[in-house]
């Protein structure tokens, strides 16, 4: 029975992507991840005085494919904004951001409505040591501006989102759509991409929203699902007891499953916005527009909506291709090598393969396309058993080869069908109490008599073409 309940939750999303590309947002400093502390910096990046910022053009190019990709509406022109805050990671004392002219606003991805895209800086990153880490001797915390001036875009949802498992789909769908256009690596432990949820209640049934608070800087969508459950969950206990939410900005800790408070939630007048002074507005030209517009290649949820409407692959193996895009491109090249059947080939990639190889890329084992497409065909075609085949696939992922050369040199082709039929006699005769079991109604006792039959033909026998033959001859 589907549980009822009081409150209806609503979530918003703001993402931070940093962008790919070889400077930084506004100066000619290296864009890299990992370098020594505070060894990608200049003049301009440290707010020296006298010092002017320039706009990277290819940020804004990368910008506005993710607008593109959106779908959504790129006005005349933008303008960018200084975002006061004091915080020892802005070296300037603002943030150059975009305020009330984003690059692009009104879009859609999925069944979320996306608010706007804008481009702006990030700040330094503030390394903390507390008890268990300790600098020069004492507790501190100190600054490593490599990344201050590194190119973000910001996006932001409407609040469409209505649970917490709802709010990591769009984010893994997010993700993949990113990773698909090349514009940022996403990675979320590295901090490329970077997760704020908005979560309030509301009685269910109404349309009227309740006091927001934002959960930042949350680092994998299994932590983004689980911190937005347990804000819901402290949100519905303070209503249950008649008291009032207040609007704040928390802290998650996954490790204990806490929240806690950072700061009350800061309004835009809270950051004293102004126009920047030192930069231009972005006035897209048509011809800017066109080759953001041109380099988009085809897009997660498309692709998955192909799969499934041209290839009738499974709607949930289509997203599986759709979101791991190297699991997609292997099962197009695998059709397009041996013209396998479509279906067998998704359920063998999203199955076995995925299972075979983990998060790693198939591209970087010695598994080929038309290798894998030959010996799915082998197992349709009854020529080898699939539990057999799962070993010659371990066999290609590691050293490659033909799987008919594999499973002839291995004799794991499948058993002909006089051999199976004495095997399978064989098997009846020697376990007689089972048999007795079976014709009595108990099905599971029909599991002693198929190992018999699988250990004596050492795998080379098809486990449902096994228990057929011992229904047909018992008859069962």
């Amino acid at each position: 029975m589907t549980e009822v309940r009081a409150y209806e939750p609503v979530i918003g999303i703001e993402i931070h992507v940093q962008l790919r590309t070889r400077t930084k947002m506004f100066c000619s400093c290296e864009n890299r991840f990992g370098a020594e502390p505070n060894t990608l910096t200049c003049p301009v990046c440290l707010a020296h005085p006298g010092t002017l910022p320039v706009t990277n053009a290819e940020a804004v190019h990368l910008a506005l494919m993710i607008g593109m990709a959106f779908g959504c509406e790129v006005p005349e022109r933008s303008i960018f904004h200084r975002k006061n805050y004091f915080y020892p990671d802005s070296p300037k004392g603002y943030q150059i951001s975009q305020y009330d002219h984003p690059l692009a606003v009104r879009g859609r991805l999925g069944d979320v409505r996306i608010h706007r895209v804008h481009m702006e800086e990030d700040a330094a990153k503030l390394v903390h040591a507390g008890s268990s880490g300790r600098i020069h001797g004492a507790e501190r915390s100190v600054v490593d501006f490599n990344r201050a001036g590194t190119p973000l875009v910001e996006i932001v949802t409407e609040p469409d989102l209505r649970s917490a498992a709802q709010a990591a789909e769009f984010g893994r769908l997010l993700q993949a759509t990113l990773r698909r256009m090349g514009v940022s690596d996403v990675n979320m432990e590295e901090g490329s991409l970077r997760m704020d949820a908005n979560v309030s209640i509301r009685p269910a049934g109404e349309a009227t929203l309740g006091t927001k608070t934002e959960l930042k800087n949350m680092n994998s969508f299994r932590f983004l699902e689980r911190g937005i459950t347990a804000e819901i969950e402290r949100q519905e206990a303070i209503l249950h007891a008649d008291g009032q939410i207040e609007q704040e900005t928390l802290h998650f800790d996954p490790r204990s499953g806490s929240l806690t408070s950072l700061r009350s939630k800061e309004e835009a007048h809270d950051y004293r916005y102004f126009p920047e002074p030192d930069l231009v507005p972005i006035a897209p030209t048509p011809e800017m527009l066109e080759r953001a517009r041109s380099a988009l290649p085809e897009l997660p949820a498309e692709r998955a909506e192909r799969f499934e409407r041209d290839l009738g692959v499974p709607a949930a193996a289509a997203r599986m291709l759709a979101f791991r895009a190297e699991l997609g491109d292997l099962l197009e090249a695998a059709l397009a090598a041996d013209g396998a059947d479509a279906r067998a080939l998704a359920n063998w990639v999203t199955n076995e393969v995925a299972a075979r190889i983990g998060d790693s890329d198939p591209g970087d084992t010695r598994l080929e396309p038309a290798a894998l497409a030959a010996l799915v065909g082998m197992v349709e075609a009854g020529d080898v058993p699939r539990s057999a085949a799962k070993d010659v696939l371990g066999v290609l992922v590691d050293e490659g080869g033909d799987p008919r050369e594999i499973v002839a040199s291995r004799g794991l082709g499948a058993a002909g069908s006089d051999e199976l039929a004495e095997i399978v006699d064989r098997a009846i005769a020697g376990n007689a109490d089972a048999v007795e079991k079976i014709r009595a109604g108990n099905d599971k006792a029909i599991g002693a008599v198929v190992g018999a039959v699988m250990r004596e033909a050492k795998g080379r026998a098809d486990g449902g073409e096994v228990q057929r033959m011992i229904r047909e001859r018992i008859g069962s």
